[in-house]
């Protein structure tokens, strides 16, 4: 006879939504996990662990001992739990950003996010950054029991990560017509060069790889991070640092499927957010090795936070215009020498 039922919480392992169940044993709950989370059944089985700590639940005496509206995070074959704490030394976001009704309940958790470490946002994306701009200073003041002053240089603060981050991306946008110029300016060159010394051939059709003989292949990441991926100009930029983790874990040939891009344009977005992800987590060791020196303090001022900020994030930001616009002069000059 079945035991009494344990409502329970289920989440997979990216944590970006969580299902209730009830289930009376293990066995009941890995099978209604599996079918609630669309887990293959070449993944099977599964394992469940405390999102908490990541202890695996494998009896079912001890399983029924946990409190009701326990978290649990449903691990496929082969994959391994790994936390997320400020300790880990990524820093990752405290605490997932669900999706709320309520602005209001959003822009609170982002703020438990900054109280809990500073450092956290640089890791967010654009979306939450505008979110805590636009909250009233005196009610992110009460929130985070700061003065208004303080909490006004923060959302200065805040302001400037969002516009250093637009300065970028149109240092790279720049960067891109460039080499599009230029590639475009090899290959007039190149054909001009070839009908004067070879006669005209019929072209052979090559295949670019771009057919679709990997259709079955289907990428994992949600509607608002393919549309970001595909719409925004240097999506790297407006995305949190954990979706730029998901983007590098997808399969290239799936996330140029899902995007209709080709496989070589996948590759690059993927480098690209890499080189970001990378950028993003070397600022959060600098800014850490600060807050290390300031006399052990739990959380850095904010004056010396947004100096440290600074001196992380503007020589990139400065190398990549300054290259950005020694190309352009280059592609000017070399024009201006072709005709």
């Amino acid at each position: 006879m079945a035991g009494p039922l344990k409502r329970c919480l289920v989440l997979p392992r990216d944590g970006r939504q969580q299902h209730g169940v009830a289930a009376s044993c293990l066995r009941e709950l890995r099978h209604k996990a599996s079918g609630i989370l669309a887990i293959d059944k070449d993944k099977e089985p599964i394992t469940l662990v405390l999102a908490e700590d990541g202890t695996i639940v494998d009896d079912d005496d001890y399983f029924l001992c946990l409190p009701p509206d326990t978290k649990f995070v449903a691990l496929a074959k082969n994959e391994k739990w790994s936390s997320r704490s400020s300790d880990s030394g990524t820093t990752w976001l405290s605490e997932s950003v669900d999706e709320v009704d309520s602005a209001a309940e959003k822009w609170k958790q982002l703020a438990r996010q900054l109280k809990d470490d500073l450092s956290n946002i640089i890791l967010m994306s654009e979306e939450d950054l505008q979110v805590l701009i636009d909250v009233p200073c005196s009610d992110l003041a009460e929130e985070l029991a700061q003065s208004q002053t303080k909490i006004q240089v923060l959302q200065d603060t805040l302001q400037q990560v969002l516009d250093r981050r637009e300065e970028e991306r149109q240092s790279r946008q720049l960067l891109e017509l460039y080499l599009k110029a230029l590639k475009n300016e090899d290959s007039i060159l190149s054909k001009v060069a070839e009908s004067e010394t070879v006669p005209k051939k019929e072209m052979d059709v090559v295949d670019t790889g771009t057919s679709s003989t990997s259709t079955s292949a289907k990428t994992v990441l949600s509607h608002q991070i393919l549309t970001a991926l595909k719409e925004k100009p240097a999506p790297e930029l407006c995305l949190d640092s954990q979706d730029l983790e998901l983007v590098l874990k997808e399969d290239t040939q799936a996330l140029a499927l899902a995007l209709r891009w080709d496989k070589q344009k996948a590759e690059a977005l993927q480098r690209a957010c890499d080189q970001e992800l990378s950028k993003r987590l070397q600022q959060v060791q600098t800014l850490h090795s600060l807050r290390s020196t300031s006399k052990g303090k739990k959380t850095l001022p904010l004056g010396d936070w947004c100096k440290g900020w600074k001196t992380s994030g503007e020589d990139a930001s400065r190398q990549l215009m300054n290259r950005a616009e020694g190309l352009a002069s280059c592609s000017l000059a070399l024009s201006s020498s072709l005709d």
